[in-house]
């Protein structure tokens, strides 16, 4: 009976009418910093130990030059087992329905489970900003959008599902940043392309002259260019992403070579084709997801234990190819880094009336960076296609939680799609640039396609 009133009560909550449940109180913030990390984590370790407490997360003072690939502070840690098909059993509970079928559909498919470390750590601007947010920030009507909200996560004390999103969906990773990357659509038989790409995410905050008026409805700025195969080259992508969404949508512009021209991107949004993925990503698959959260019901099914990727540096090695890393079917898995941890789990039910081609996201966030960390995608007919794991990586020498690469995979074709490897890469990321609001408008988008 206990069991069914928790369960009762969750969901209430989930359901219950978004306006209501925002802001908490002097006291409820008050936890931040004491029994919940200042992101909002559970700080002490679990019952029985597999997960450590919180202690500060992994930060380094950088002297000097800072190297753009972190190297693996755990590259002596031992595998505590692995799991395998003839194991699944053992360990299902502490995995997603989509990371079981991995298992179901790929005999050779394993995961490595390594000790829990707990190494999310940001800088006390970070740290203050979110506190604040905790007693001012609500959302808008229906939940689309954000008020009373500075910079990142708005609610690190979550009470419905659509909090934990927002919280995803605005978590810090780097105030400005550049990253040179690549995307991989890879076919059955394990063959690629590589799309070179160059992308840039700006926080207002973070532009040289600070926030300024203009700013007052963008949350962040982001700019993605094509640099290669050639027959792409010349692509580029510009997005003004917004706060409160009811008051305006998202602004996106593309220019195109072929068509050498700047022109208002509507569908770059929701289930609209993500940049030269072949299909298999959609525009709000990027980053795990983003964008508006208006089509779905966002119900908050509680926090539990589960095997999620965690520092992740192998994939950053520069001493692996691209062919080490992408096999056919999924990724290289005994290069991938599995830890339990604890996360937030949200499903996303597509309204009556709304149409997308997911009509049920499973989520699975991770408590400690607001990572959406895994994500089972449903077809319209409720039946599981896609799997999406986030292969997240402490940059440490800047505080900043990120992902060593995103994946994307489809249970039906044997295709998936692969983002953020930079191995074979000169250059990777760079977290010291100094924007200009110039650099993300529409002639800077023109400029860029021209040359």
């Amino acid at each position: 009976m206990n069991k069914m009133m928790l369960k009762a009560g969750v969901f209430a909550l989930s359901v219950i009418s978004v306006s209501v449940m925002a802001k908490v109180t002097p006291e409820e913030a008050a936890r931040l910093g004491q029994d919940l990390t200042p992101m909002g984590a559970e700080m002490a370790g679990n019952a029985d130990g597999s997960i450590p407490a919180w202690t500060g997360g992994y930060s380094v003072d950088a002297n000097g030059d800072v190297p753009a690939r972190p190297a693996d502070p755990f590259a002596d840690d031992e595998i505590l087992f692995t799991i395998t098909r003839d194991n699944l059993d053992e360990h299902r509970d502490m995995l997603s329905p989509g990371q079981v079928a991995m298992f179901n559909k790929y005999p050779d498919y394993k995961m490595n489970i390594y000790p829990t470390r707990r190494t999310a750590a940001y800088p006390q601007e970070v740290y203050d900003v979110v506190k604040k947010n905790a007693v001012n920030a609500e959302m808008v009507a229906g939940g689309n959008g954000l008020d009373n909200f500075d910079r990142h996560v708005p609610f690190p004390i979550p009470q419905n599902g659509l909090e934990v999103i927002w919280n995803h969906v605005t978590r810090y990773r780097g105030g400005a940043v550049t990253r040179l990357v690549n995307q991989f659509p890879v076919l059955e038989n394990g063959d690629f392309v590589p799309v070179l790409l160059r992308e840039s995410l700006v926080f207002p905050e973070y532009m040289q002259s600070g926030r300024e008026e203009a700013d007052d409805n963008v949350l962040f700025y982001f700019l993605q260019e094509v640099l290669a195969p050639s027959r792409l080259t010349g692509t580029v992508l510009l997005v003004h992403e917004t706060i409160n969404q009811v008051r305006e949508g998202r602004r996106a512009w593309l220019y195109n070579a072929g068509q050498r021209r700047v022109r208002r991107a509507p569908n770059v949004a929701y289930d609209g084709p993500g940049t030269a993925s072949d299909g298999l990503r959609t525009s709000d698959g990027l980053d795990m997801y983003n964008g508006a959260p208006d089509k779905y019901n966002w119900e908050l099914v509680g926090k539990r234990e589960m095997y999620i990727g965690y520092n992740n540096y192998k994939l950053m090695d520069t001493n692996l190819s691209y062919d080490d890393i992408i096999n056919a079917g999924h990724l290289n898995q005994d290069l991938i880094r599995y830890e339990k941890h604890r996360v937030w789990e949200v499903k996303a039910t597509l309204k009556d009336g709304e149409r997308h081609i997911y009509s049920t996201r499973h989520m699975f966030i991770d408590e400690d960076t607001w990572t959406a960390s895994v994500i089972d995608h449903y077809d319209g007919r409720g039946e599981l296609w896609r799997v999406a794991e986030a292969y997240n990586s402490q940059f440490y020498h800047h505080d900043t939680p990120w992902m060593a690469a995103e994946a994307l995979y489809d249970l039906n074709s044997g295709r998936y799609i692969v983002l953020g490897l930079a191995n074979e890469e000169s250059s990777y990321m760079d977290f010291d640039i100094e924007p200009e609001r110039s650099d993300f408008s529409t002639s800077a988008l023109r400029r860029m396609g021209i040359r």
